[in-house]
């Protein structure tokens, strides 16, 4: 289905969704999907209303004197790219009925019969609190992932020893800092590449690269450009 409004509240919050878990519209690095979508919208995305969409638009502004450089199809326009189906009703006018939420539970031990003696509805509530308490039982592991960042200085002159200090002094509960190295990059300029290990449910990549950011007397920007499940 892809990106059908960039420019209406509906539009900009299916965006928001799209990007609350990417860095980018498409792949890992500015492409010409993101100048396309970047395109599309009138203003920046107010970041008290849409948060990731805004985060996003101030970074790819930063490559604005690059768009004609960056790889991809520029043909192609933004509603070739965004999710297959809209997480948000556009119109809501026309928006389906919700259907009805099963409740499992309330299912479970159902009976048809539209009069239950006493014993009968002791009997349900005694499974169904069996049941609840083998399901409060059951603890899932923890999904994570490694993810390699790409965090780049400001120039050849920034001290990289503390732009690396600054971002290994950033702490989360389920994020743990792992190896390092420095890449260069041309003209005398390193970046600084790392990896990490995640909780995929309690640590964001937006806001981390958001806090990264904040180091701005050393940080230029940052992207994601490698991701595994463990």
């Amino acid at each position: 289905m892809g990106f059908t409004d960039l420019v209406s509240d509906a539009g900009l919050a299916v965006l928001n969704n799209w990007l609350s878990t990417r860095s980018y519209i498409v792949g890992y690095s500015p492409s010409q999907a993101d100048v396309a979508s970047f395109k599309a919208l009138s203003s920046a995305p107010d970041a008290s209303k849409y948060p990731h969409a805004a985060r996003w638009y101030k970074h790819i502004a930063s490559y604005e004197d690059e768009f004609s450089t960056l790889s991809g199809d520029a043909s192609k326009p933004y509603t070739a790219y965004g999710p297959e189906v809209a997480e948000v009703t556009l119109n809501p006018a026309k928006a389906p009925a919700k259907a009805e939420e099963e409740d499992e539970d309330v299912d479970l031990f159902g009976s048809d019969d539209e009069e239950e003696d006493a014993e009968a509805v002791r009997v349900r509530e005694e499974r169904l609190a069996e049941y609840r308490k083998k399901k409060e039982g059951k603890v899932k592991p923890a999904a994570k992932s490694i993810v390699t960042l790409d965090i780049k200085p400001w120039d050849d002159e920034t001290d990289m020893k503390a732009l690396e200090e600054g971002v290994r002094a950033i702490e989360k509960d389920g994020l743990v800092w792992g190896a390092s190295k420095l890449v260069p990059v041309g003209y005398g300029i390193r970046k600084l590449q790392i990896n990490i290990v995640v909780e995929d449910e309690k640590v964001s990549l937006d806001a981390l690269q958001d806090e990264i950011a904040e180091l701005e007397d050393y940080v230029q920007s940052s992207d994601v450009v490698a991701m595994q499940k463990l």
